[in-house]
């Protein structure tokens, strides 16, 4: 009896769930900046291997940055000379930057079997500072991806 008055005295369970709460946040922020940066690196290797997909990139030069509202995920993409280079720092005259309002909305967003880039924005899950263009282009070659992955396409 006198360890739960303590304890609601000291506001331990408030702490604890507060802490918990920062704990899974964090994991949640680097495991969604892990699997970016896996997706473009994986995008990388793929203009390299595949003429096909190659062509999406054509006598295209693009400069992505991607992050989250705290700055806890931050990726770049350079797109230039028929090549894609995946860089894990804030990049300067970008064509599009693309914020997540945290690591769950990039998993959402990059998960999503029909990503809807207006219904990210609607929500306040994305903002966008840019040329939305841009950001079709690269849902389209990511989705095609991950198409391409899974086999069907």
């Amino acid at each position: 009896m006198l360890e739960n008055i303590s304890n609601f005295i000291l506001l331990r369970n408030i702490r604890a769930k507060s802490l918990q709460k920062r704990f899974f946040n964090c994991i949640e922020s680097e495991f969604a900046e892990e699997f970016l940066e896996l997706l473009l690196k994986l995008m990388s290797l793929v203009f390299f291997l595949n003429k096909d997909f190659k062509r999406n990139i054509e006598n295209f030069n693009g400069r992505y940055l991607f992050k989250s509202r705290d700055n806890k995920i931050t990726m770049a993409a350079i797109f230039r000379d028929n090549q894609m280079k995946v860089y894990e720092k804030a990049i300067d005259r970008t064509n599009i930057t693309v914020t997540f309002c945290d690591g769950k909305a990039l998993m959402d967003y990059l998960l999503s079997p029909k990503p809807d880039i207006l219904g990210s924005i609607l929500r306040q899950d994305v903002t966008i500072d840019g040329n939305l263009n841009y950001l079709y282009k690269f849902a389209y070659m990511a989705k095609h991806l991950q198409l391409m992955v899974a086999g069907r396409a």
